[in-house]
């Protein structure tokens, strides 16, 4: 019976170590402030779902070639 629970502890331990492991490489990268920023834009909009991930997406292109989506002059 001690063996048993000694194996059965052993293989529950080793199912969680791979779960550990991707948990800490999975760590998310910092945000760049384009990106902050067209979250922003996108919230002030009230931009939801597919819409706002087009917006996004169009307005952090803009944003590496230098055009703004917003129409504002800086």
């Amino acid at each position: 019976m001690q063996k048993l629970t000694i194996i059965l502890a052993s293989a529950v331990s080793l199912a969680l170590v791979p779960n550990l492991a991707a948990a800490q490489a999975a760590s998310p990268k910092p945000r760049s402030a384009l990106s902050i920023e067209c979250s922003k834009e996108a919230d002030a909009k009230g931009l939801h779902g597919k819409d706002r991930k087009h917006f996004r997406a169009e307005c952090k292109k803009a944003g590496k070639s230098g055009t703004s989506t917003t129409g504002k002059s800086s």
